[in-house]
This record gives structure tokens, sequence and C-alpha cells, in this order.
């Protein structure tokens, strides 16, 4: 039944040649290429993993601390990780900035809050629907990186690079995850 449903997809994926990709983009050999630098020189000098999700948990200390400081000042994740400004933090502000410079020197920024692929599939006037589901799936994306100690570049980039068995297993079910929910919407 699944690889019924499967066959379709991975016929077309067979067609689909990326070194002739129409569009102006990156060289995504020179982008992994630097990722991997970026690894590197992350353990050179932190001694520590490349990896986003404790910068969301201490962003949501820093707002707890704004709301309700004695709530959160009691919570023993933010005893042991007290919530601050890191390395972590930084990375994921230039992860965004990032992401920026690459769409526009790409000429690929479109300003536009819906895709054309999502347009297609769900209409132009669902932009509360897009907000709704980008945010529910960032928190469950949050939930499970914490639940699985690490997110998709800690466990992806990092854990991958040292060979470890449970961050190839958590990268090999971000991709089955990212294929079912592709599927799912897009009606691949």
């Amino acid at each position: 039944m699944i690889l019924q449903t499967l066959s379709p997809a991975l016929t077309s994926l067979a067609e689909v040649n990326p070194l002739e990709y129409s569009g102006p983009a990156w060289s995504p050999y020179l982008v992994g290429a630097l990722i991997g630098v970026l690894s590197m020189l992350t353990f050179y000098f932190s001694n520590k993993p490349l990896g986003a999700s404790t910068a969301y948990a201490r962003a949501a200390g820093m707002l707890g601390n704004l709301t309700a400081p004695h709530h959160t000042q009691r919570l023993k994740y933010f005893q042991d990780n007290p919530p601050k400004i890191g390395w972590e933090f930084m990375l994921v502000l230039g992860v965004v900035i990032g992401a920026f410079v690459a769409a526009w020197s790409g000429n690929e920024w479109t300003g536009r809050l819906l895709p054309l692929m999502w347009q297609d599939r769900f209409g132009a006037d669902s932009g509360l629907l897009r907000v709704l589901v980008a945010f529910c799936g960032g928190g469950l994306m949050a939930f499970g990186a914490r639940m699985a100690g690490g997110c998709t570049s800690g466990h992806g980039i990092s854990g991958t690079l040292q060979l470890a068995i449970g961050s190839w297993i958590a990268a090999i079910c971000f991709f089955i995850g990212g294929i079912v929910t592709a599927m799912l919407m897009y009606a691949v």
C-alpha cells in the first residue's frame, strides 16, 4: 500500500536532474561544504556540536523571565540552563539573516506570504491557514527536538558527522516525516 503510494512520487523524482535547476540559486555543493566547515569550526572553537533547538528553549526562558520570572526561575531546566543570548541564539539569528541574503543575492526574494505551490493547493486566500500551519508545525518540531535531545541541525549535521547511531536514526526519520507530510499536504 505504502509502496504503491510512493511509486509515482519516486518515479517523478527520478526524472528530475538537480544540475538543471532553472532558477537562480546557490550551489548545493558549495552550501553543503560551507555547512561542513561551519560545523568543524564550531567543534574547534566551542567544543560543542552545531544545533539550534537550545536557542529556542533559551528564548522561551527569556520570555518567561519577562512575563513570569518567579515561575521561570523555579523550573529545573532554566536553573541548569539559564536563559541568555548565547552562540546558539546568534546562530539562529544568522540563519535568518543568511536566508534573506541568499534569497536576495540569488534573485529569489518574492516578498510573498504564500508560495505558488501553496496557492495551487490551498487557494490564494489561505494566508491565515499558512500562518497557523507554520506555527503549529514549528511548535511540534520544537517539542520533538527537545524530546529527541536535538534538532535537525544538531542530529542531522553534527550527530551524523560524529557517526552517532541515534542521530542517523533521527535524520532518517526527519526525511520520512518530510516525505509523508509533503504527500499528505500536496497529494504528491
